[in-house]
């Protein structure tokens, strides 16, 4: 993202781009999902987050428009920026492609998983990430 374009202080980058997830998931799966580049890390250093947002099925779901329904929300948290290029190498070559198949497997997982909320979270760790599903604690 151009740093005139940037919300985020000088010590913070976000570890990818729009492009790099429009690449691994393709541009109709990028545009059906709600993509966000947040202003703050996470205290857990979370770099990457996806979450399965199911249908609701009375009265807008206490205030969620049915454009949300049944759809993918993903997160991109800045880190410092230091770290920006060893975590962007990271979540290419690992994070993105389960990235795309966990959105996969979410659009066709059975119905009684589609019923409830889901997500996973990736951050880098050394040469490698760490993933959680649900909010649960990082292995």
């Amino acid at each position: 993202m151009p740093a005139r374009n940037r919300r985020l202080p000088r010590d913070l980058a976000w570890p990818l781009t729009p492009t790099d997830i429009r690449t691994v998931l393709g541009a109709q799966e990028t545009d059906a999902a709600d993509l966000d580049f947040g202003d703050r890390p996470w205290e857990d250093g979370t770099a990457l987050h996806v979450e399965w947002v199911p249908r609701l099925s009375s009265s807008y779901g206490g205030g969620i428009h049915p454009r949300w329904w049944s759809t993918v929300r993903i997160r991109v948290a800045p880190l410092p920026a230091a770290e920006r290029a060893a975590a962007r190498h990271i979540l290419r070559q690992s994070a993105l492609p389960e990235l795309a198949a966990w959105i996969s497997a979410a659009r066709h997982a059975p119905e009684t998983w589609t019923l409830s909320r889901h997500s996973r979270s990736w951050r880098p760790e050394g040469s490698s990430t760490a993933h959680r599903d649900d909010q649960q604690p990082y292995l």
